[in-house]
């Protein structure tokens, strides 16, 4: 049976050196209105459960003029979630669908982006580290699971823990307030730019040399004879290049 290897920080391996461009592109270029509040969520819609959306509809009907912004999946799967927000209270002008675009038009719309909401129980994976790479605050709720702990862990990797919750009561609160406190998200945003550049989550030369230590802990077992066995690999001290 396979064994399993921690690596510190975490699991993803992000690129330091890919592109963080500017804004280039209007809120009117991806339907969004020239005002108000900007709800995201980049995951794919089968990520979508009935409880998180009721979360996200709350925070429609409880922050004014905010809209949700979703990836457009199918054209059912956009009928079937205006059905649902309508059916909530929630008109279809509040939900704005955007296409898949090429990774650096991606990376640019979220400068439109006030607030980058999760699902639960299956996380945002490489969609919660563009959302960080490009400032963007992320709000989790982890679960028990793998799937359900990947933004937490990436969060943690960027020192930003105060973005982990652990319930959907809690998850909702500090959405409402991060939404309706412009000094606490410009203070979350400020701390995420600087945690950016200096944290391990987008260090690839640290999450490299982990890895390569993960390998050689493997060998010197395969060497001595020993049987694979689960183990963590512990963190490097000093410069990582």
């Amino acid at each position: 049976t396979e064994r399993v290897i921690r690596l510190p920080d975490t699991y993803q391996a992000n690129d330091k050196n890919q592109s963080h461009p500017a804004k280039a592109s209007t809120r009117a270029d991806h339907g969004l209105p020239a005002e108000g509040f900007v709800f995201c969520c980049f995951n794919n819609c089968n990520k979508i459960t009935p409880q998180v959306f009721e979360v996200w509809m709350h925070l429609l009907r409880n922050v004014k003029n905010s809209v949700l912004w979703l990836l457009k999946d199918t054209e059912s799967a956009k009928v079937n979630l205006i059905r649902e927000a309508e059916s909530r209270g929630v008109g279809s002008h509040r939900l704005i669908f955007s296409p898949k675009l090429p990774h650096g038009s991606h990376l640019e719309r979220h400068h439109h982006i006030d607030l980058f909401l999760d699902t639960v129980p299956c996380n945002a994976h490489t969609t919660a580290s563009d959302a960080l790479w490009m400032g963007v605050p992320l709000i989790t709720c982890c679960g028990e699971g793998f799937a359900s702990r990947v933004a937490g862990s990436l969060l943690r990797a960027i020192e930003m823990p105060e973005l982990i919750t652990t319930s959907l009561p809690d998850y909702k609160a500090l959405a409402q307030k991060l939404a309706t406190d412009t000094d606490a998200l410009r203070n979350i945003r400020e701390k995420i730019a600087r945690q950016r550049l200096t944290g391990p989550l987008f260090d690839t030369d640290r999450f490299a040399r982990h890895l390569e230590a993960a390998y050689a802990m493997m060998y010197d077992r395969h060497v001595q004879g020993l049987p694979p066995a689960d183990f963590d690999v512990p963190p490097i001290t000093g410069p990582s290049v």
